[in-house]
């Protein structure tokens, strides 16, 4: 029979536009006819280079051209780097959200402090639980990883199933009882799934990560051990670990204290839906800690990736106003040095040490645990699945790399195995798949209140001025004769200082003088443009010549 033009199935499209080449960020575009869905909108905190942003968040400009298509979000779980860029999202795309009470609760709270309640609805899912987008069914699948109400996503489309692991681990143990889904995953694979996007955050892990459970007998043998007060550095979203130590708290009669606004804030939302049990008699005051014996003391807190505003951050450095570490103090780290952190976590350690605090980390106790999957979960999550086609996420490309060439080896063939960048557009049609022509898409700086306003090129002038300093040059002449009138004065910050080597800014001077000589005599040829740029040029070959620098030059000439 052949088939109408009209029958003919629109091609699936998956376009990853954060997190595939990178940690962070992610995002990604499912679109099928007329219905867009995005899976999560995170963001990621600067890099060492991005001097002055606050956050990273992806680049909406598809989904600005296909605004009208966009339906939904779904959210896989309340981590920062797949809820981060929500209010940014919202702004522009007032859909409405999906995801798990706790990952709702942490939007909800985001979206309030930007005030933007009101631009979208919530709608609370729990695992097992179907939606139907257009022409898209989705299905949420109960994960474990390292913050509760974690799901995977299956999403039957006309052109197939594609299943989302979203973050997760195989956790048989978890603390809340809600285990790792595996009859879902395998019930979408015995009926056959289009492809898999699977987490490659922990490719380079040989084995299966620990359960939470297991790092609560080195917290025990900590409480054992330590007659001074406790501070435990963790991620305020870390519930599961959270309650540990609570209840280790609770067990040998220390009372809490609660620092940093993440942590108040997640402890108040998790206690409301019944994610953290604990006895509110058990916490204690700013005012109360002071009079505590040492030994009946446990402070949770966040900083635990050398955050410069942090409370532990301000107390290593003591300036904090109100707390301090004193000699006795156990300060625990209860979470992985994040790379490009160190320099930072290190910096605090060394001060707590020079405080008198002792200092555990996990280079020298296990004291924390994976939330991603390492390479035997990984292979696990395949073999459940089987899928016609393999596309690996969330991870840098040599992640990425190596989980392909893990699903090959389980037999998947290579050109089904597909790495793909932000911006590429994988597409689905009748079984077979390509990957098209990358869209535009890339990184958008929030710095303040400003959102894209600083580009490449402005962070390249920050990183000049960090680097190399400055010199303002300033000079006033007649617009009509060129004569100057005030100037040439020269000022320099981070360059070099003044009064030490007067005699070069007295050269610079002599230099701009002989430049301005050539600008009154070649009358119209010469502009004040020219004459400012001519001022950089010489000014730039000069400092090179005498002193090997290159500061950041800029001329200021005022014709009146």
């Amino acid at each position: 029979m052949t088939m109408k033009p009209s029958d003919v199935l629109p091609p699936l499209r998956l376009i990853p536009l954060g997190g595939c080449g990178e940690i962070g960020l992610n995002m990604l575009v499912i679109e099928y006819g007329d219905t867009i869905v995005i899976v999560d909108a995170g963001l990621m905190f600067p890099e060492e280079e991005m001097l002055g942003i606050d956050i990273v968040i992806p680049d909406f400009s598809y989904l600005r051209e296909h605004k009208e298509k966009v339906r939904a979000l779904v959210v896989t779980h309340g981590h920062e780097d797949h809820i981060g860029a929500i209010p940014f999202f919202i702004r522009e795309f007032p859909v409405p959200i999906y995801g798990t009470a706790l990952s709702l609760a942490l939007v909800e709270e985001k979206l309030r402090e930007h005030r933007l309640l009101e631009r979208t609805v919530l709608h609370r899912i729990q695992a097992r639980d179907r939606l139907s987008v257009g022409p898209l069914t989705i299905e949420f699948i109960q994960v474990c990883h390292s913050i509760p109400d974690g799901v995977g996503l299956a999403v039957e489309t006309p052109q197939g199933i594609v299943v989302h692991s979203g973050d997760f681990k195989i956790d048989h143990t978890p603390l809340d009882g809600k285990r790792f889904d595996t009859a879902r995953f395998a019930a979408y694979g015995e009926r056959g799934v289009l492809a898999l996007l699977s987490d490659s955050t922990n490719v380079e892990k040989e084995g299966y990560t620990l359960s939470e459970k297991d790092i609560g007998h080195t917290f025990r043998e900590i409480f054992r051990e330590c007659s001074g007060r406790i501070i435990v550095a963790v991620f305020a979203s870390n519930i599961h670990r959270i309650q540990q130590v609570l209840d280790l708290a609770e067990e040998f009669g220390r009372k809490v204290f609660f620092s940093g606004k993440s942590m108040v804030t997640n402890v108040r939302i998790a206690r409301q839906l019944g994610y953290l049990d604990f006895n509110p008699d058990n916490e204690t005051t700013l005012a109360e800690l002071q009079h505590l014996p040492d030994d009946k003391v446990l402070m949770l807190t966040t900083g635990s990736q050398g955050e410069p505003m942090s409370a532990l951050t301000r107390m290593a450095f003591n300036v904090h106003k109100k707390l301090s570490i004193r000699p006795g103090d156990t300060v625990v780290f209860s979470s992985k040095f994040i790379p490009g952190n160190e320099r930072a976590i290190h910096n605090i350690i060394n001060n707590l040490y020079r405080q008198g605090a002792q200092v555990i980390h996990d280079q020298v106790k296990e004291i924390h645990v994976s939330g991603h999957a390492y390479r035997e979960e990984l292979k696990t999550m395949i073999n459940l699945v089987r899928p016609l086609y393999f596309i690996p996420i969330h991870g840098e490309y040599r992640h990425l790399v190596q989980h392909k060439q893990l699903a090959q080896r389980l037999g998947i063939p290579g050109e089904h195995c597909l790495v793909v960048e932000n911006g590429d557009v994988v597409s689905f049609d009748e079984g077979a798949a390509t990957v098209q022509k990358r869209i535009e898409t890339g990184r958008v700086f929030v710095d303040g209140k400003g959102v894209g306003d600083v580009c490449d090129l402005v962070l390249r002038d920050r990183r000049h001025l960090s680097e190399d300093g400055m010199v303002l040059v300033s000079l006033v002449v007649n617009k009509q004769t060129r004569e100057l009138l005030s100037g040439p004065d020269l000022v320099s910050r981070g360059f070099i200082l003044e009064e030490t080597k007067p005699e070069i800014l007295d050269s610079a001077r002599c230099l701009i003088l002989d430049v301005l000589e050539r600008f009154q005599a070649e009358g119209e040829m010469m502009d004040c443009g020219d004459f400012q740029l001519e001022i950089r040029r010489e000014l730039k070959r000069f400092f090179q010549k005498v002193l090997e620098r290159r500061p950041f030059i800029h001329p200021m000439v005022v014709e009146v």
